[in-house]
């Protein structure tokens, strides 16, 4: 995957600058103002010019690309709307949009002129953040199966002029944070497009080995089908019985700070692959079900976000990996197993799989101590119903909990929406045959299913990500590495930073 290098500069003097793109900001009725000596005013009035004849409008969102003067090849003009509106959401759209125009450009390296912005500290370091993450995360590219990939973005390099009002050092603690951030993404994205021949189950154990040796804070351990028949996991395998590909339980310990300190964990749900089993789902569209492994990409990517960064916490990462198969052997509707803690679940539809695998990683994690808990699963089409593809659902058995994602989803533009988990819905669950059924009775598909994986999170504080709206688009088709940004943030805020 395409690496680039960020760099910072208080100071500039663009009569002597260098760069194959300029990246300048441009407000609606007012003329563009960079910064630069009074011996090099040409490239104010070239853009004054530009914006007299009426064919770029400076309208948020826009841009328009000029060529540029000696040692600057190209000006690359950003709308910014009114600069009275430049809220907080178009700053991020600033960042989106220059992002996206430099990824699909010919220019190796750019500079931004940001100064021109005029923002708060605050703004400034987030927006700082905002372009490297989204520079990054435009930079990717999918080329693993393609036998004529396509030629990966020219830009290697992009210094940010950030003026004197914020530090070099604040700036480039902005721009690690951001890079990180977009790092994690795509890794989480490139594991979820993956198709299910290749991303199998053993192949996320072999991407969390590899992390381990990218990392030195992170150690690695995988439990096998014999182990975790030992311990008693009945309902993680009774999902991948129907398969010829082993189902593991992946463990990523990140350690950031003191050994004796107590961990976040992130349990994901790694179906890599999802027929239905018995109970077949239908064959259009069965070709996305190779995203419903999105939970498990998506503590990938937390985890080496926060690895990247340093970030000073400790983390347990745990990814519940299995192929969904219908064979001979497969788990069939009205089968009951037993689960790591010991409840007996009657199975009515093996459709309904990633809560299975999900409860016996849920009281796995418990033997970690975890200050908190938060699992992340493409578990139910109910959730899309609901919240389309816009936020995540969000279930929680702690009101500290569910506010901090909320908030760290605000924060990081991957939001969510707090749903319920009343008691109310748990009776759905009941069985004659069983402690519970894995499947409600045909109402609140989303809640009834985080109603099932609360009843094994009542040893610690709890939250419930459902992705399956936005972990991955059908049109066009491919991974969007949510919700990495939300869950960084909400372990930055929990380490203090």
């Amino acid at each position: 995957m395409t690496k680039i290098s960020f760099t910072a500069k208080t100071t500039l003097d663009l009569a002597h600058s260098k760069t194959e793109c300029l990246v300048v900001p441009v407000f609606q009725n007012k003329a563009a103002k960079p910064t630069t000596p009074a011996s090099d005013h040409a490239l104010g009035k070239k853009i004054a010019s530009y914006l007299n004849l009426g064919d770029f409008s400076a309208a948020l969102g826009t841009s328009a690309t000029l060529p540029g003067s000696i040692g600057i090849k190209r000006l690359l003009l950003i709308g910014c709307g009114a600069k009275s509106q430049f809220s907080r959401m178009a700053q991020r759209r600033f960042a989106e949009v220059a992002s996206r125009e430099l990824a699909k450009g010919k220019a190796k390296d750019a500079l931004i002129q940001l100064d021109d912005l005029a923002l708060e500290a605050a703004d400034f370091s987030a927006t700082l953040e905002d372009l490297a993450r989204h520079i990054v995360t435009a930079c990717y590219i999918y080329t693993e199966t393609l036998s004529k990939p396509p030629e990966p973005p020219a830009l290697k390099r992009v210094c940010i002029h950030v003026g004197g009002t914020f530090s070099a050092v604040k700036s480039k603690s902005a721009l690690v944070m951001g890079n990180a951030i977009g790092l994690g993404t795509n890794l989480s994205r490139e594991l979820g497009n993956l198709p299910g021949n290749i991303c199998t189950p053993s192949y996320l154990s072999k991407q969390a080995r590899r992390l381990a040796r990218l990392h030195s804070a992170i150690k690695t351990t995988v439990l096998d089908e014999k182990k975790m028949r030992d311990l008693g996991m009945g309902s993680l395998l009774s999902v991948g019985h129907g398969s010829d590909e082993p189902s593991q339980l992946i463990v990523m310990e990140y350690r950031g700070t003191q050994a004796k300190t107590r961990p976040y964990a992130l349990v994901g749900k790694g179906i890599t692959f999802d027929t239905g089993g018995i109970s077949l789902k239908p064959g259009p569209k069965m070709d996305e079900m190779k995203f419903d492994m999105g939970g498990a990409a998506s503590v990938f990517g937390t985890v080496h976000a926060i690895a990247t960064m340093g970030l000073p916490i400790n983390v347990v990462g745990v990814v519940a990996a299995a192929e969904n198969m219908p064979s001979g052997r497969a788990t069939k509707p009205g089968d009951v197993v037993k689960s790591l803690s010991g409840k007996t679940i009657e199975i009515l539809n093996t459709d309904a799989e990633g809560r299975l695998v999900l409860c016996d990683a849920l009281t796995y994690v418990g033997r970690y101590k975890p200050i908190e808990v938060v699992d992340i699963a493409t578990l139910t089409g109910a959730i899309i119903v609901s919240l389309g593809h816009e936020a995540c659902g969000v279930f929680a058995n702690d009101d500290n909990l569910a506010s901090a994602l909320l908030e760290a989803g605000e924060q990081s533009n991957d939001r969510g929406w707090r749903m319920p988990i009343w008691d109310d819905y748990q009776r759905q669950l009941d069985s004659k045959f069983a402690d519970m059924q894995n499947i409600g009775t045909g109402t609140a598909g989303s809640v009834t299913a985080a109603c099932f994986l609360a009843r094994f999170a009542e040893d610690y504080k709890w939250a419930h990500l459902d992705v399956a709206g936005t972990a991955f688009r059908s049109a066009p088709k491919g991974a969007t590495g949510r919700p990495v940004p939300m869950l960084v943030q909400y372990l930055r805020g929990r380490a203090g930073k």
